[in-house]
């Protein structure tokens, strides 16, 4: 698959890019999702939420996925937001949401989230 279509992050890293939100909540797994585009970053926290939930990813159970969707339509500022972004209605970047195996949003974080915060959460919210 052509990964450039689906990060900005460079190098991309496949492993937030396995899954999709749709079948997650299909297969009832429990999930996080970080709405964060690291190459046309507004702020300063949202290249590093990217790599936080890649660091948290590593340590965490394999019955959570992981799964980072960008913000931009074709990945292009002057597009605009593309669809997932408008059917979540989010202000702004970058946001990461804990969804548990009910299709339910268990937790949430708006702007830059450390590994130890979000690994808490995982454990309290997800397992």
């Amino acid at each position: 698959g052509n990964f450039s279509e689906l990060t900005t992050a460079s190098p991309p890293d496949r492993t937030l890019l396995r899954y999709s939100v749709a079948d997650s909540l299909k297969a009832h797994a429990p999930f996080v999702v970080v709405f964060a585009t690291p190459k046309f970053c507004q702020s300063r926290t949202c290249g590093p939420v990217v790599d936080v939930a890649a660091a948290v990813q590593k340590q965490s159970p394999a019955a959570v996925r992981f799964i980072h969707v960008e913000i931009y339509k074709d990945n292009n500022p002057s597009k605009g937001p593309n669809r997932w972004v408008q059917q979540w209605h989010l202000p702004g970047e970058p946001w990461t949401f804990l969804v548990g195996a009910d299709g339910r949003i268990k937790g949430k974080f708006q702007g830059s989230v450390s590994t130890h915060e979000l690994g808490e959460a995982i454990r309290r919210l997800l397992l």
